[in-house]
């Protein structure tokens, strides 16, 4: 719960720091401009909020770390939900509009967070997970959107390390292989989940884990 507040802190922080120009950079996700991302946030809060407020009875059928969908293919962009979010961006013109609300939404997201039971168990996307592990896969959603945030702008605030550490590990046991101790948790992330390609260099330090990674998450 700790983990999730701190790395949701930071990244509506840096939210927070965009320039007006900023919101016109590319930002790390395919087909995206920072402004398309920090829409994407909001419908994020919103996502927090409203599973939160679904309570079940029934046992989990997924775990912070199965509740992703894995696909061999890279985003281009293209998917209709994505470009709904790009359209939408847009039609808030005004970038403060788009800090209002995620400052909004993303509060209350926060709050709702804290009030509830880690061990309480909720429903999402026709699967049932604890809170605790629900919560758990916003870290790493987090932590994500954050260096995607940041991607091209080079002067901004990293994600917490605790939250890169925390992703780093999920998506190593995920991938069934740890990532070469060599790696630092930024590199890990972004090559791991495809973000950027290995260097030469690094595909060779991969070794077994090259054959597992990247792993585009869903």
């Amino acid at each position: 719960m700790d983990l999730f507040t701190r790395s949701w802190a930071a990244l509506r922080a840096a939210v927070d720091d965009l320039s007006d120009e900023d919101f016109g950079r590319p930002s790390g996700c395919t087909g995206w401009l920072v402004r398309d991302l920090v829409c994407h946030l909001i419908v994020d809060a919103q996502d927090v909020l409203i599973t939160l407020a679904t309570p079940s009875d029934r046992e989990p059928t997924r775990d912070a770390l199965t509740y992703w969908d894995i696909s061999d293919t890279p985003p281009t962009g293209d998917d209709p939900l994505d470009a709904l979010t790009v359209r939408l961006a847009a039609a808030y013109e005004d970038p403060r509009l788009l800090k209002f609300h995620l400052d909004d939404v993303g509060s209350a997201a926060g709050r709702a967070a804290l009030l509830a039971d880690p061990a309480g168990r909720v429903g999402t996307r026709d699967e049932i997970l604890t809170v605790g592990d629900f919560l758990a896969t916003y870290v790493m959603e987090w932590t994500l959107h954050h260096l995607d945030l940041i991607a091209h702008l080079p002067n901004a605030e990293q994600p917490p390390a605790e939250g890169l550490a925390r992703s780093r590990e999920m998506l190593e046991r995920i991938a069934g292989v740890p990532f070469p101790a060599s790696f630092h948790d930024v590199d890990a992330l972004l090559v791991g989940t495809g973000r950027r390609s290995p260097t030469e260099a690094e595909q060779a330090e991969l070794g077994e884990a090259a054959i597992e990674v990247p792993l585009y998450l869903g």
